[in-house]
């Protein structure tokens, strides 16, 4: 772990440069630029809002703020998690010809996902203002809320990395268990409402899998001025770190071999 924080420390200006790098190439060649930042959760917001609010009639209180605080925790998650499973391959030339700790790949790439979750949060607080949310200090607990669905998603991001250097299927098995974990989280409804005649099957959903429990205790904090299960909370950033050693140690030890491989 010394090792890896200093590793950290050393790149991280290269990291924060890189991520500057890329956010700028995304929007170089579009005339909305920036933009399109903007737009993109905002459409999908209102898709998600029509369909499941409108067509399906869902009641949730502040429904349209319900979807947009899990979509922005979804995006995040799922951009970590997708974006790792290739990240070696996809920087074979930096690999091949310098000396990078991996895992400074994928800290750079989660910058660029957090400065685009920042947006979303912006413009999830415009929302909320605009729907009469009470603002409490509660939301200030939204903020170690975010810290643990970040070590998870590193944990999660750097394991897949390693693994997807040796594994070309990878790719596809990630992408087919994100999306039954989309529509497991109740990004757009509420898993204690609809499913409360089966109670068994809420708990598994909301304390096995990281990504609805975060998404809940957000919610909670954030829209319905709740306190979070900071047992839990804590739980899954134990489970985190652990996760990110993990990912450390087994990058570590095969970092010298990834050239060769890829």
């Amino acid at each position: 772990m010394k090792k890896f924080f200093y590793n950290i420390k050393k790149y991280f200006k290269y990291a924060i440069y890189s991520a500057k790098a890329e956010l700028k190439s995304e929007v170089a060649d579009s005339y909305l630029n920036w933009l399109w930042w903007i737009i993109e959760p905002l459409c999908f917001m209102i898709i998600y809002t029509f369909v499941f609010g409108v067509v399906f009639e869902n009641h949730e209180k502040y429904f349209a703020s319900f979807v947009f605080v899990g979509l922005s925790a979804w995006e995040f998650f799922n951009r970590m998690v997708t974006g790792s499973v290739n990240l070696i391959i996809h920087n074979r030339d930096l690999v091949t010809k310098v000396y990078l700790p991996k895992y400074i790949l994928l800290l750079s790439k989660s910058f660029t996902y957090l400065f685009k979750l920042g947006i979303s949060l912006i413009i999830c607080i415009i929302l909320m203002i605009f729907q009469h949310v009470p603002f409490t200090w509660m939301m200030i607990l939204a903020i170690p809320i975010f810290v643990v669905l970040y070590i998870l998603s590193f944990g999660i991001g750097m394991i897949l990395m390693h693994f997807g250097v040796t594994l070309n299927d990878l790719a596809n098995l990630t992408n087919i268990g994100l999306r039954m974990v989309f529509y497991l989280s109740g990004i757009f409804y509420n898993i204690q409402t609809r499913l409360k005649k089966h109670p068994k099957l809420v708990t598994i959903l909301l304390k096995v899998n990281p990504i609805a429990f975060c998404m809940n205790e957000l919610r909670k904090v954030l829209l319905y001025q709740t306190l979070p299960n900071f047992l839990l909370l804590g739980l899954w950033l134990v489970i985190g770190i652990l996760l990110c050693m993990v990912g450390i140690h087994v990058i570590h030890k095969n970092e010298n071999s990834y050239a060769k491989v890829i």
